[in-house]
């Protein structure tokens, strides 16, 4: 167990330079509050105090990891947006309306085969299920869409107006 007083005295004496370290290399202030809280959070689970190069070395290893994190979110704020179906068009309300009508398995299933473009293997690997078991629930998830669509298509669809000659009408 390291001595509180020295860990302290580390703490008061470096976190202003771990910070400022951070500061200058992510986006955010958060981010870097979060990167030196990180560092010390580190250093104090160390069975020794550890060395200030150690601080430094973790803190860019911190800075790093933070970096991808949110280069990551960023592509992917920016697929989404991008591949965000058109609110507009009805056609893809009802696909949306419709996957809200499926129970929670089957649209994470269908979104994530689909959507995500997750193999049958990984697919199975999330839900915990043999890859066997994804083709029968992904074919039943598949035909339960199928259902919905059909009947909400049914019921969005106007009553077909009779010929007039069938209204008894003259031509």
């Amino acid at each position: 167990m390291q001595d509180s007083a020295r860990f302290v005295e580390l703490y008061q004496a470096q976190y202003p330079r771990v910070l400022a370290y951070a500061r200058r290399r992510l986006a955010t202030l958060a981010d870097a509050e979060d990167c030196a809280a990180e560092v010390f959070k580190l250093a104090w689970q160390q069975e020794t105090i550890p060395s200030v190069g150690w601080l430094f070395v973790t803190a860019k290893n911190i800075t790093y990891s933070v970096r991808r994190k949110n280069l990551r979110l960023t592509q992917i704020a920016a697929r989404i947006a991008t591949e965000q179906p058109d609110q507009s068009d009805p056609d893809d309300r009802g696909v949306l309306a419709a996957l809200d009508g499926l129970n929670e398995s089957e649209r994470e299933l269908l979104m994530s085969y689909y959507w995500d473009d997750l193999s049958g293997t990984q697919c199975a690997q999330l839900l915990g299920c043999s890859v066997a078991a994804i083709w029968v629930r992904l074919h039943r998830a598949r035909q339960h869409l199928k259902a919905v669509l059909l009947k909400d298509r049914v019921r969005d669809t106007p009553a077909p107006t009779p010929h007039p000659i069938w209204q008894g009408e003259s031509l």
